[in-house]
């Protein structure tokens, strides 16, 4: 039973990963009916906390079904991040993540994210202060290093361990690799099983059939598995993997009727929480996955991800089903 702070994940759980306009709370809220264990809030700028941006504080919202829910910033500079601490605390999650992984340009440059793994003492420095600065586990999310000469995550680990980190997810790329290239999990299995570590470490990056989750867990001996990019418009995989782990066979693939439905309410309640606009435009990428895999689907793509209007998506919606209806997904 992996335990983070005083909180029980169960054995083996699956975390829904923080990603930019993706994991909010619609779409958390169809991941967590799908079987994920613990959500994280996309990441959010310790910067913009401090400053009442509108954008970062939208994301501080979390619900009760959610749980254990995690929000997770992301910075740089020490008296933003203890700031922040309060704001967040406002919000009464589960567990507070810091970003030490995210390898885009725009964080990166400001020694943000997976910038700081060129500083490991200050990557160390900034998370016991905010373990001190608050009741709340805190957790940290990583990469393997900045490039593959500078990897010690091994000693990275027991370090953020030392200074009271409860739980750490480990990206297996570098930050150089960005996403290209496979993910390694033979360093991050090294982690886990220093006996010097006690914290759960759970594994992320190329997690995305439930034969690798298996692996993760049996082969690399890992805590958890973070699942990222597979979610998108699949909220199922988290379903299918515990059925996998369970009995050893794949579920069958959600049906056009099950597809469109979680499409249709995705896109009210984003329609509902960030309104009609951005509740559009953010749900788009998930189309694609939605329904993926369907012939000569272009026309009905297209209209989703190019109309402004809610109205027009779900008449598309509409038409999906009535000429797909019988498709059988395999």
């Amino acid at each position: 039973m992996a335990k983070i702070g005083g909180i029980d994940v169960g054995d083996f759980p699956l975390l829904l990963a923080p990603m930019e306009d993706v994991s909010d709370p619609p779409f958390r809220a169809l991941c967590k009916e799908q079987g994920a264990d613990v959500v994280f809030t996309e990441f959010i700028s310790s910067e913009g906390l401090i400053r009442d941006a509108v954008k970062s504080r939208m994301k501080l919202d979390i619900y009760e079904k959610e749980r254990p829910v995690g929000i997770q910033i992301f910075g740089a500079d020490l008296d933003a991040m203890l700031q922040s601490v309060a704001i967040v605390e406002a919000s009464n999650p589960d567990i507070i993540d810091i970003n030490f992984g995210c390898p885009v340009k725009k964080v990166v440059c400001k020694g943000a994210g997976a910038g700081i793994l060129k500083d490991i003492d200050k990557m160390v420095m900034l998370t016991e202060a905010m373990v001190k600065h608050t009741n709340l586990p805190i957790t940290v999310k990583t990469r393997l290093g900045w490039d593959e000469n500078s990897i010690k995550i091994k000693e990275v680990a027991e370090r953020l361990q030392d200074v009271g980190c409860k739980a750490i997810s480990i990206h297996g790329r570098t930050r150089v690799q960005m996403y290209k290239g496979d993910a390694n999990w033979a360093p991050i299995a090294e982690v886990k099983n220093n006996p010097r570590m006690h914290i759960p470490i759970f594994g992320n990056g190329d997690v995305d059939t439930p034969e690798k989750a298996l692996e993760m867990r049996d082969r690399y001996g890992l805590d958890g598995a973070m699942i990222g990019r597979a979610s998108i418009g699949y909220p199922w995989f988290f379903k299918e993997v515990k059925h996998y782990f369970a009995t050893g066979e794949h579920l069958p693939p959600p049906t056009m009727q099950e597809r469109v439905e979680a499409a249709r309410r995705h896109l009210q309640m984003a329609i509902g929480w960030k309104g009609e606009a951005l509740g559009v435009f953010e749900t788009r990428r998930h189309y694609t996955n939605y329904f993926k895999g369907i012939p000569h689907f272009k026309e009905y793509r297209m209209k989703m991800v190019t109309s402004d209007d809610a109205a027009s998506v779900f008449a598309a919606f509409d038409e999906v089903l009535e000429n797909f209806e019988d498709f059988v997904f395999v």
